[in-house]
């Protein structure tokens, strides 16, 4: 990967944590926020760009691609040994458990490759619908990968392995982005299902008593 890409990522993820403590330094509301377990719920939605990716068939995602659903979304690829297909079967328990919540609450799933070099979006399809028919993702160019990771505060790098392949060290957190479009909250790992269903029910009627 570029290096000006990682230095791009590493710098929003730093921007991103200070913003989250700005905010809760600064926000007197604090006691309005919904008591969560494990996740960390923004005093206010924080905007996001446009994605400049595909999706898992090939086509660009819309510019108001999050608009009017609850997504939860994380960022991985589909060589990861172990935190990524671990994420994705924990993420598809979560729905499960959230089945009885009405359909505009649950929530979709979307996947971004950090590693768009080997995913392109027919692997992506394949890979993510073993865990969940429902599941979606997304890959683009190096620069749009950037910009994507930048934009949620996520890092990741491509580390050398013996025998001259690489892998890819990547954030593991859930970013969950609301139907107004903008990141509502973010769960950090370790992420374990009735955790995730409970903090988000949580959200959903938060965010629901706001409007």
């Amino acid at each position: 990967m570029a290096a000006r890409p990682l230095r791009i990522a590493i710098l929003a993820i730093v921007a991103f944590a200070a913003g989250l403590l700005l905010a809760r330094v600064l926000t007197p509301q604090r006691a309005e926020l919904p008591q969560t377990e494990r996740a960390t719920v923004l005093p206010a939605p924080r905007a996001l760009p446009p994605l400049e990716l595909v999706d898992q068939d090939a086509r660009p995602l819309p510019r108001d691609f999050f608009a009017g659903h609850w997504t939860v979304v994380f960022f991985g690829f589909t060589q990861c040994p172990d935190i990524c297909p671990t994420t994705l079967a924990t993420l598809a328990q979560v729905r499960g458990q959230l089945a009885d919540m009405p359909a505009a609450q649950q929530p979709r799933v979307l996947l971004v490759s950090v590693d768009p070099e080997r995913d392109p979006p027919e692997r992506l399809a394949a890979y993510v619908r073993f865990f969940d028919p429902t599941f979606m993702a997304a890959t683009g160019t190096a620069e749009a990968t950037a910009a994507a990771a930048a934009a949620f505060g996520v890092p990741y790098a491509k580390v050398s392995t013996p025998g001259g392949g690489y892998t890819m060290d990547h954030g593991s957190g859930l970013f969950v982005v609301g139907p107004g479009g903008g990141m509502v909250a973010y769960l950090s790992a370790p992420h374990e299902a009735a955790t995730i269903a409970r903090d988000y029910r949580r959200i959903v009627a938060w965010a629901g008593s706001r409007t």
